[in-house]
């Protein structure tokens, strides 16, 4: 399927169904993909899986943006309630959370990477994605992502695991490759010589390129009456 008939066929269903996309790829604007590294290393192993994701996507025309978290403290989630308040925002304004949400606002697609840390994700990632996701929701909901894991050995399925919950709590249509999402190395020329990771890699950023322009033009279902219930009532 060309590029062309990928985003035709979708225009044509949302006529069919009687809505009008309000899109990027119906408005002729660039799409762009949030890249989240998720280590203290700026250009180490996760970095070096995400920068091939990226290679392909941009290879098929996507913008791409690489977020790094730093290695600045990121404050955990205080269940505070500040964000009900003030939708979109978090009250802690000392780190980088209320940037990650303000460059989410306008990307249409996401890929989180962490290295994996006493076999789960980085503290500084999942603190970041807690108040990102609890704050400021609505900039990720019904958008492409992805999870990608960096190790040296194991722990990487729990990783992709606790990072893709963030994704189908928000309605986010979660993106594979032929394999799950993750490289091996203890550097980054590690990476590079693990074979099968760097495929994996690439048809990654296939994957996600196809999957956000069709998210791009196809319009979002109406929602369902959200009930909250607890387990003992």
């Amino acid at each position: 399927m060309t590029k062309l008939g990928l985003a035709s066929g979708a225009l044509a269903a949302a006529a069919v169904a009687g809505e009008t996309p309000a899109s990027a790829a119906a408005t002729g604007s660039k799409l762009r993909v949030l890249l989240v590294n998720g280590s203290p290393h700026m250009e180490g192993c996760t970095y070096t899986a995400l920068h091939l994701v990226a290679q392909e996507l941009q290879a098929a025309g996507v913008e791409t943006e690489v977020f790094h978290l730093g290695t600045a403290p990121v404050q955990d989630c205080m269940a505070c309630g500040s964000c009900k308040k003030h939708p979109g925002r978090c009250i802690w304004d000392q780190d980088c959370v209320n940037e990650l949400i303000a460059r989410a606002r306008t990307a249409h697609g996401f890929v989180f990477g962490s290295p994996v840390y006493f076999g789960h994700p980085s503290g500084r990632l999942l603190s970041a994605m807690d108040r990102a996701f609890y704050a400021g929701g609505d900039s990720f909901a019904g958008k492409p992502a992805a999870a990608v894991a960096s190790s040296r050995r194991a722990g990487s399925l729990a990783t992709l695991d606790a990072i893709q919950k963030h994704f189908t709590i928000a309605q986010m249509p979660v993106v594979s490759s032929f394999y799950w999402n993750e490289v091996h190395g203890f550097a980054p020329a590690d990476v590079m010589a693990d074979e099968e990771g760097v495929s994996i890699m690439r048809q990654l950023g296939r994957n996600m390129a196809r999957a956000v322009r069709a998210y791009a033009v196809v319009p979002a279902p109406g929602p369902v009456e959200h009930k909250f219930t607890h387990f003992i009532r």
